[in-house]
């Protein structure tokens, strides 16, 4: 069996400060109250976001490849890219026109793609200011409703089907834009993971809204060529049982039945029911991300999780509104997957 000790190709990780070069930097997260047009810093595209950490150090979310990267703005949206991931990161501005803006913007970031040549999203965050609050226009809808629309007015402008969807998380900011950022790949070989314990969000009723939401539970972006490890992105994951919510006003019971959506949607029996020959648990998870609604639950959520999840897993803890009203907690993940015929060497 072949051995390295090749550091993945995608690496996720939370630290205090951003980089000081823009060597191997994809992208850049900043977490505070309030969100910033996108930039180049230091070289590398920079992304403030309206949702704050609850660390006093405000940590900074780092997506690195092991390969060269180039980077640059295109139409008021900045990317950098390697030849396998690209990153790409906008604002858009909450006006009476908010639903045709939002349109633009993902048409804008699909030109990209296109001009690129990565046609696949593997992984979407869409930070939505005032989430659950009215919407733009007037319509029968919350902001979210709205942008779910927008989106979806997009994918099937694109000829997009339930095949093609990334990854996705959805979740309130706390000022009056949405941020998008993503990584799309060239790679061909995604996987769309859906969850035995939830029905896929595109099939959900009217009741959450005239356009259901566009994401898989997860992707899986295979190994292929030179690449030694695969890569999971774990969407935005609550506490829904089929389709509704359930332990409504119960932060305990709501944190411990997303660790149990997210333990089964990556266990093996469900990868292997996706094709994928991996066998995952909780503690498998390199980066994860904690979305919390109260800032009184903060401790009760960090102990549970830290309970749940593996030593090698780096976890932020993060103030956001939910996309639903009665969510108190929504959390995500992602990492690194082996293959399976190489034997890898710390």
């Amino acid at each position: 069996m072949p051995v390295t000790t090749t550091l993945p190709d995608l690496i996720c990780r939370f630290q205090d400060d951003p980089p000081s070069t823009s060597n191997g930097v994809l992208g850049v997260i900043s977490h505070g109250y309030g969100s910033e047009p996108p930039s180049l810093h230091n070289g590398f595209p920079a992304l403030p976001i309206a949702v704050p950490d609850t660390a006093a150090t405000g940590r900074v979310e780092v997506w690195r490849s092991s390969r060269d990267v180039v980077s640059g703005f295109h139409d008021e949206l900045v990317y950098a890219h390697d030849g396998r991931y690209l990153f790409c990161g906008g604002r858009i501005r909450h006006d009476a026109a908010y639903a045709a803006t939002t349109k633009n913007a993902y048409l804008r970031a699909f030109e990209l793609l296109d001009r690129l040549g990565y046609p696949e999203i593997a992984r979407v965050w869409n930070i939505v200011g005032g989430i659950t609050g009215q919407a733009a226009e007037q319509v029968a809808t919350d902001r979210y409703g709205e942008f779910c629309q927008a989106r979806a007015q997009v994918f099937k402008q694109r000829g997009l089907t339930v095949k093609d969807i990334p990854a996705a998380t959805g979740i309130g900011g706390h000022d009056d834009h949405t941020t998008i950022y993503f990584l799309a790949t060239r790679s061909r070989e995604v996987i769309r993971i859906e969850n035995p314990r939830q029905i896929p969000a595109y099939e959900y009723p009217e009741r959450y809204g005239p356009e259901a939401p566009c994401f898989a539970r997860a992707t899986y972006v295979a190994a292929e060529g030179d690449s030694r490890f695969a890569d999971l992105f774990i969407s935005g994951t609550a506490s829904i049982l089929g389709h509704r919510t359930v332990h409504e006003g119960d932060i305990e019971r709501q944190t411990r039945t997303t660790l149990e959506n997210i333990a089964e949607l990556v266990s093996g029996k469900n990868l292997r029911n996706h094709g994928i020959d991996a066998e995952l648990t909780l503690h498998d998870l390199d980066c994860v991300k904690v979305y919390i609604k109260r800032p009184q639950d903060v401790e009760t959520v960090r102990q549970i999780c830290s309970a749940a999840l593996g030593p090698k897993s780096e976890v932020v803890y993060v103030i956001a509104d939910i996309c639903r009203e009665d969510l108190l907690v929504e959390i995500e993940g992602f990492t690194s997957v082996a293959r399976p015929d190489i034997e890898t060497v710390n």
